[in-house]
């Protein structure tokens, strides 16, 4: 990085007064809606700046346009052979299984039970539960991601720090306690009245609370009476403002259980819909086994869906439907899905979603896989108003991309000069390492 300090003049066409303002000059690329609308749908400046004040962006532009309107001393720091990206929002992560990645050779309820119930009884332990969490953040920000969509334990302290952490940073985070009344360990069974309880006074401590949000967060239908799900309805219509964050037809052998558990329903999701859980700031996470049907009641609901590519290879759960979904103007998100995920980077995310849809003979465009890791990630979180792009006004979460972090990506990157090469370059070739800074509302929080 270099730092310039420039002491620009004029008279006419001026910001104004920039005493605290700092620039940040590379590469630009950020979208302005969904890439499958059509032309419009970016801006990308080749060399561009990125002006910040007291954690907003205030002016993006051209260089060249930008500095001849400066009107005092200003800070650019400059990022060659770099590309700055709005931070990367994770739409479904595991933050208690963050110590039991990669366990060996299981499938979803089989993974559960030998790996994911037992580790989870820790998070009883309010120390165990910081220092995880602690770890957790650091690997989010040295991934580039500055907002997530975070399943917690059971356990009150696994919520608690996982609120503390996030306030602590600065970061734009959901969360809540996991919920689930039947089919788990005793330890983790939480009894409606008890729960609906904590619930309120966590929502009273953290929701709205600096950039935290609450998720009423019930495990997946299979651990959940009818009880409880009218109880997290409940909670949902005494405050509509919450997220509702759960799993939904992640595996064949899922499905067929949830069919056993409530013979009356139509399909997997009419269970949640029999609730009220189908609006606007839900969230069901994998979503690959949908009928067509479950699409559109999804799309026409408001609901979003989280795409966890890492995550459904790894735990052989099968293969999103992401052509059809997009088709249906379905909000999609990109996922981690750490622990069963195999790493904090959407980028490498991006990577195995691109797999996921060529398996499926489809093609995943550089472009989409960028817009559903920013802005199209804000919007599934109802977060779109705050992050995401870089319009004037919103939170200068950012990231800088290192176009030449490994001696393969500087070769590869000589012979590939168009943005939409670099990109899939990005997307396949790239990791933790190609992040080289990362910025919450414009503070530096991670310098490789």
């Amino acid at each position: 990085m270099k730092i310039l300090f420039l002491f620009l003049f004029s008279l006419a066409g001026c910001i104004g007064n920039l005493e605290g303002v700092e620039g940040y000059r590379a590469a630009i690329l950020h979208f302005l809606d969904d890439p499958a609308k059509g032309t419009g749908s970016y801006e990308y400046y080749e060399d561009g700046v990125l002006l910040v004040d007291d954690g907003k962006v205030i002016k993006l532009g051209p260089a060249m346009s930008i500095l001849d309107e400066l009107e005092e001393g200003v800070t650019v720091h400059e990022y060659p052979h770099s590309l700055i990206v709005p931070g990367f929002i994770d739409t479904h992560i595991h933050y208690p299984q963050t110590d039991m990645i990669a366990s060996y050779g299981e499938q979803l309820l089989e993974w559960l039970d030998k790996y994911t119930f037992p580790h989870e009884k820790r998070f009883w332990d309010k120390a165990y539960a910081d220092k995880i969490a602690n770890k957790f953040f650091e690997e989010l920000l040295r991934n580039g991601t500055t907002s997530a969509l975070i399943f917690a334990s059971s356990s009150r302290a696994s919520a608690e720090a996982i609120f503390e952490a996030a306030e602590e940073r600065g970061m734009r985070v959901i969360s809540g306690v996991s919920l689930g009344d039947r089919n788990l360990p005793d330890y983790l069974l939480k009894q409606n009245g008890p729960a609906y309880e904590e619930a309120k006074e966590l929502i009273a401590k953290w929701h709205g609370i600096g950039r935290l949000r609450y998720a009423v967060t019930p495990r997946f239908a299979p651990t959940s009476t009818e009880q409880q799900l009218e109880m997290v309805q409940r909670l949902l219509e005494e405050h509509p403002d919450l997220h509702l964050h759960t799993h939904l037809s992640e595996n064949a052998n899922e499905v067929s259980w949830v069919q056993a558990l409530f013979p009356w329903s139509e399909d997997y999701l009419d269970v949640y819909d029999r609730y009220g859980f189908l609006r606007s700031r839900s969230l069901f996470a994998h979503s690959i086994h949908l009928s067509d049907r479950e699409i559109r009641r999804l799309s026409e609901s408001g609901s979003a869906v989280s795409f966890c590519p890492t995550s459904n290879l790894f735990l052989g759960s099968g293969l999103f439907k992401w052509r059809p979904c997009r088709e249906q103007g379905l909000l999609i998100g990109l996922g981690t899905d750490v622990g069963a995920g195999t790493s904090f980077s959407l980028l490498k995310t991006m990577g195995e979603g691109y797999k996921v849809a060529q398996l499926q003979n489809d093609k995943m465009n550089p472009f989409e896989a960028f817009y559903l890791a920013t802005l199209g990630g804000a919007r599934a979180l109802d977060m779109d108003a705050y992050v995401g792009n870089f319009e004037e006004g919103k939170e200068a979460d950012f990231v800088v991309l290192d176009l030449e972090a490994t001696p393969l990506m500087t070769f590869r990157m000589g012979h590939s000069k168009e943005l939409l090469d670099r990109l899939f370059l990005l997307m396949i070739l790239g990791d933790e390492r190609n992040i080289s800074e990362t910025f919450i509302m414009g503070k530096s929080a991670f310098s490789r």
